[in-house]
Order: C-alpha cells, then sequence, then structure tokens
C-alpha cells in the first residue's frame, strides 16, 4: 500500500473511531509519517456536551474525560497503524487544544519496524528552535538531557525531550500521582509555548498549533508543531 493510500485509510479510521465513542467525528485528520514516527493531527473536533462544558469553565474536567477515553481507544488504534504500515508502536502520545477544538496523537516505533517514508533532520531554523526550547524547559523543570527535532511534512515538526523531570515530578510519579502531574505541566508548558513570541520568527511562519504529552516512566515527553505555510528544509 502507498504512502497515500496507508494514510487515507488511517485517517478514515480514526475518523469514525472518535465519532462512534464521542458521538460526532472530526473534520478532518492528517496523518504524517517519517522513520520510526507517525503523527495525527484532529482538527475541528468539539461535540455539543464538550461545548457547554467549555462555557462553563470545565476544562480541566473535560481533559480528563477525553483522555479517559483515549487511553481505552489506544491498544485499538496501536493495532490499526501496525496492520495497515507495520509499525508497532512502542510508546504513544496524545493532547487536545480545547480552544482550537484540535488535537493530536503521536506514536513512536522501534527500528525494526520503521516505515519507509523519510523525514528531514535539517530544517530551517531547527538550531534556535532547540535553543529556545531548552530555555523553556530549563525554566519550567530542567533543560533535557537530550534533545530531537524532525520535519514530517511542511506542515509537522516533532520534538523530542529525555531527560526532563526533576526531582519532585519523579516522587510524584512513584506515587501514582502520574494524571495530577500530567494536567499540571499541560497547563504550565502550553501556557509558555502558546505565548512564545520567537517561535514564528524562527521557523518563518505561523504556529497553528503546539501540543505536549509525556512518558513519565521513560522520562520522555513530545512537543509537536502544526504550521500554517511550507516551510524550507535544508537538504
Amino acid at each position: 500500500m502507498e504512502q497515500k493510500e496507508q494514510t487515507m485509510e488511517l485517517s478514515n479510521y480514526v475518523s469514525k473511531l472518535l465519532r462512534d465513542n464521542f458521538g460526532k467525528g472530526p473534520e478532518a485528520v492528517y496523518v504524517s509519517m517519517g522513520y520510526t514516527f507517525i503523527t495525527l493531527y484532529i482538527r475541528n473536533f468539539i461535540t455539543p456536551t464538550e461545548r457547554v462544558l467549555m462555557q462553563q469553565n470545565n476544562e480541566e474536567f473535560l481533559q480528563e474525560m477525553r483522555g479517559a477515553v483515549i487511553s481505552t481507544l489506544i491498544p485499538e488504534i496501536k493495532a490499526y497503524i501496525r496492520l495497515i504500515t507495520g509499525m508497532d508502536l512502542q510508546e504513544f502520545y496524545y493532547d487536545w487544544n480545547l480552544h482550537n477544538k484540535s488535537g493530536m496523537l503521536v506514536g513512536i516505533s522501534n527500528d525494526q519496524t520503521r516505515c519507509s517514508f523519510p523525514l528531514t533532520e535539517d530544517y530551517k531554523g531547527k538550531n534556535e528552535l532547540h535553543q529556545e526550547l531548552t530555555q523553556i524547559t530549563a525554566d519550567v523543570q530542567k533543560a533535557p538531557e537530550e534533545l530531537f527535532s524532525y520535519q514530517l511534512n511542511p506542515r509537522t515538526i516533532l520534538a523530542i525531550r529525555n531527560g526532563i523531570f526533576v526531582r519532585i515530578e519523579k516522587e510524584l510519579i512513584r506515587q501514582g500521582m502520574q494524571e495530577s502531574l500530567r494536567i499540571a505541566k499541560r497547563k504550565l508548558e502550553k501556557r509558555v509555548l502558546h505565548n512564545n513570541i520567537y517561535f514564528q520568527r524562527i521557523l518563518q511562519t505561523k504556529v497553528m498549533d503546539i501540543f505536549v504529552d509525556w512518558d513519565f516512566d521513560l522520562d520522555k515527553g513530545v512537543i509537536l508543531f502544526i504550521l500554517s505555510e511550507n516551510i524550507k528544509s535544508i537538504r
């Protein structure tokens, strides 16, 4: 199956899965793949009930509710991705920007089940973006021990941070407070990321969406940037 066919199949599948489980599907699901990474960008996805909850400032409850539903769907999504692409996802991340009515799903496979589609490691603004992300991470917790980023297509940049949790966060994780920590970190990091005035200048295009999530067991986090226009790659 060609890449276009695979992305279309996965887009239709996830759209239907969300519609079946939430009662309303998204306007679109954009699938990007490269090497060991797959991202799904979900647009215009909010149900009438969720809209009411947003109007009543129940965003935290809505995040928890969506998280509970998606957690039950992850095994099915991973199994279907493996069926269509052959990628065996070892890691899976998700996040919602409720005010933008958007969301992301990110999967990472191992080298043995990587896809054949390329990605770009050297893109315009990469060094400056790494400097900014390192500073932001250091300000809210600590500088990452490792930072990688890749351009999966002209509108999608995925950044991966390893070794980012401080001792108090690790203690909360050991005490089973992962979800409380996730909610607090999302509020803090996304506020800083969304208020950043340098990303647009660095990437020379408007940043439409930014998503974050973490794997607490691996001491690892991902950031997904969705851009509005093409950015030039350095080949």
